[in-house]
């Protein structure tokens, strides 16, 4: 039985509270994070690169923080286990953006035309 948000404050004790809400949002998905591989993969294969290199630099790119760590302030990068599903489309976004502008490859989303070719010669390549 769910309780009103009147009833559950006003059994809390004397003090101060601070209440925040936020919008809930899904981990990333197990789909996306295939798409991931799968294009690193593909970008692995058409410039030699390691693909956990390549993960590991568009993280640096594009997750990358401001932190403070024992007084001092540095940077750090996030990773794309901890991305919700909106957080993860604007990285893979902006991977699929840098591979055609700085690679020359064409990354394809699932509702492309020629996705399934594309999964066809990389999905098991991971």
């Amino acid at each position: 039985m769910e309780k009103s948000f009147d009833f559950m404050c006003s059994q809390l004790r004397n003090g101060r509270y601070r209440v925040k809400i936020e919008r809930y949002t899904e981990p990333r998905t197990i789909p996306q994070n295939a798409l991931m591989w799968m294009w690193f993969t593909c970008i692995e294969r058409e410039t030699g690169m390691d693909k956990q290199d390549i993960h590991d630099y568009y993280c640096s790119r594009f997750l990358r923080r401001t932190t403070c760590i024992n007084g001092k302030e540095i940077v750090v990068s996030g990773s794309t286990s901890r991305q919700n599903t909106l957080q993860m489309t604007d990285f893979l976004n902006k991977v699929q953006a840098d591979a055609a502008a700085e690679l020359g490859i064409r990354l394809p989303l699932p509702a492309d035309r020629y996705y399934q070719e594309f999964i066809d010669e990389y999905k098991d390549r991971r």
